[in-house]
């Protein structure tokens, strides 16, 4: 019967989770998508969607009084049984809908831990998780100890912002005080944080029923928030499987999955390994799949698709098991770059070991796989110079999200 049939609405001010909208529609569920207004033109999978339903945007993002109001209106004559943010901007707004609506998920109080970076780092400090030093924005004779206690350069990042949007790294007491300075009002919603040298990991995980059913761990060429600031090439690898450094992440990021009280879903984390010490720190977490084409790299090595099996899950009844598809321990890496032509031509890049390309205006970016990681390395080395010749350019780095 109909009335048997239970719907999902998924929430995305990006364009993203297709696979995930299709998958659930698979499943057997109706799926309804609330966007934003600049992409009603965006490929959507329309052929899974029941509807879509559009909000205009405040200050680059919907907002969650409008959200609250649109949702209730819907829900007059639609009953809601699932609501899935696909993006990072929206967990929280997720998190308050599902609040006032009593919808079962993720609440305030765990989306905190998945979007706050202040709230992130000090439960993962409470609980014996390293952690960069940090401070909030908010005693001034608090920050100025925290000051005498750490070097330069350190960092101000917003609480709330994805990835290194709004991040600032000063050098001098008075460039960090003219930059609290300058936020006015929105100093408590930005922390500071000691700032440490060396390679950034990201591991990435399927959750069901507070248990990690799959994890897989790869390495950043670059930094994020290099790449972000400076204007680099964005590369990922998989991480030698089996390797000291991966058995240290992947044992960190449990510790991370169970402090944070993630039930279900799919988790991106990110960790840094201290040059000075050698010792792995935490840095982020989020409840949403990588961005920057993560999915595309982890399906790659793995065969695993981050979005499908997210959907399973999302649709499974409480007494269902989870079964995890079978598993391919292959290698993989990405490689991504803002491009001077608007559609850059990489006719000319033909190894076997090409996954996928990337169909972006102005970007380039392949992914290659291969049993073999030292191959993987090779072409990602190979390829990184290639396009810094071929495509590179970069852009000053935003301080919001785009609108």
């Amino acid at each position: 019967m109909a009335s048997d049939i239970k719907t999902i609405l998924c929430i995305s001010s990006y364009e993203k989770g297709q696979e995930f909208m299709r998958q659930c529609k698979k499943n057997g569920w109706r799926v309804l998508l609330l966007t934003v207004e600049r992409l009603r033109d965006a490929g959507w999978p329309h052929d899974s969607l029941e509807n879509i339903f559009y909000l205009p945007e405040k200050e680059g993002e919907m907002n969650l009084k409008d959200i609250i109001y649109g949702v209730s209106y819907l829900a007059r004559s639609e009953q809601i049984d699932r609501i899935v943010a696909l993006d990072d901007y929206d967990v929280e707004k997720a998190a308050g809908l599902r609040e006032h609506l009593r919808v079962p998920g993720m609440g305030d109080t765990t989306a905190r831990y998945f979007r706050d970076k202040l709230a992130m780092r000090a439960r993962a400090k409470d609980v014996g998780i390293k952690v960069p030093d940090f401070i909030h924005v908010l005693n001034y004779n608090k920050i100025n100890k925290f000051i005498g206690q750490n070097s330069f350069p350190l960092i101000l990042k917003p609480r709330l912002h994805a990835g290194s949007i709004g991040v600032n790294k000063l050098s001098s007491t008075d460039e960090l005080w003219e930059a609290i300075n300058n936020l006015g009002d929105e100093q408590s919603f930005y922390l500071i944080e000691q700032f440490i040298e060396g390679d950034v990991f990201h591991v990435d995980t399927i959750v069901h029923n507070y248990e990690i059913k799959f994890a897989v761990a790869h390495e950043y060429g670059k930094p994020p928030m290099e790449v972000a600031h400076e204007g680099r090439v964005f590369t990922s690898k998989t991480m030698l499987r089996q390797s000291e450094d991966e058995k240290k992440l992947n044992a960190m990021n449990e510790l991370v999955i169970k402090a944070m009280g993630l039930k279900q879903g799919i988790s991106h984390t990110e960790f840094i390994k201290y040059n000075k010490n050698g010792e792995f720190y935490f840095l982020e977490t989020s409840a949403r799949v990588g961005g920057a084409n993560i999915a595309e790299l982890i399906e790659a090595a793995t065969g695993i698709n981050y979005w499908t099996e997210w959907a399973k899950i999302e649709t499974m009844s409480d007494i269902d098991e989870y079964i995890l598809p079978e598993i391919k321990n292959e290698y993989a890496g990405i490689i991504i770059s803002l491009a001077r032509q608007e559609y850059p031509d990489l006719s000319s890049y033909t190894d076997n070991e090409i996954y996928w390309r990337l169909n972006k205006k102005h970007h380039a970016g392949l992914i290659v796989k291969s049993e073999n990681k030292n191959r993987v390395d090779e072409l990602i080395d190979l390829y990184t110079q290639k396009f810094y010749n071929d495509f590179f350019t970069s852009q000053p780095m935003r301080d919001k999200p785009a609108s």
